[in-house]
């Protein structure tokens, strides 16, 4: 996702190496418990806005190798059973700082994953650096699963095939994939 990756208009994805899992030594981490109360999945509005500002459904997301440490990339484990058919996420980490908005530009740390197998498509881990780009220039689940994460979080989301690529194939993503991102808010302007 080197700021074009997650475009509306996308250009085919690089191949990334699958050394990511190496990266992380933390204990395993299972984020697939039971699922917490249910926010809304559309854009809320006016006061909802104010004390709700996620755009996605709270539930079951794929186990996270290294879910809590910030300091090395997490690793995604393959989805279990049928793949939602809406996003979902988690918050890992709760960021402190401050919060993301549809507008903003920000600037993470991201590993993206297959949710049917697991295999890493895109890391700006693997690559040395974070990634800056505008929340309006990137695929609609991945925006809407940022909206409302605080800076210093990090925040797991499964985005599917409607909210991502939709039928056409992408470098390394079959069409009809469902996606997984573990994102780190580093930042927001």
């Amino acid at each position: 996702m080197r700021h074009a990756r997650l475009a509306l208009t996308v250009p085919p994805l690089a191949v990334l190496a699958l050394g990511v899992a190496a990266c992380g030594s933390s204990t395993p981490v299972s984020t697939t418990g039971a699922p917490a109360p249910a926010t809304t999945a559309a854009p809320a509005t006016g006061a909802a806005a104010a004390s709700n500002p996620n755009q996605y459904t709270t539930g079951p997301v794929p186990a996270v190798d290294g879910a809590t440490n910030l300091a090395a990339a997490p690793t995604i484990h393959a989805g279990g059973g049928a793949a939602p058919s809406k996003l979902v996420g988690a918050d890992l980490v709760v960021g402190t700082g401050q919060v993301a908005t549809a507008s903003n530009t920000v600037k993470i740390q991201y590993v993206g994953a297959l949710y049917s197998n697991g295999t890493v498509f895109d890391s700006s881990w693997s690559r040395g650096t974070p990634a800056s780009f505008s929340l309006s220039g990137v695929i609609p689940g991945f925006a809407q699963g940022i909206v409302g994460m605080k800076v210093g979080g990090r925040r797991e989301l499964v985005i599917p095939p409607a909210l991502g690529y939709g039928n056409a194939a992408q470098g390394p993503i079959p069409a009809n994939s469902t996606l997984v991102f573990v994102i780190d808010l580093l930042g927001v302007s």
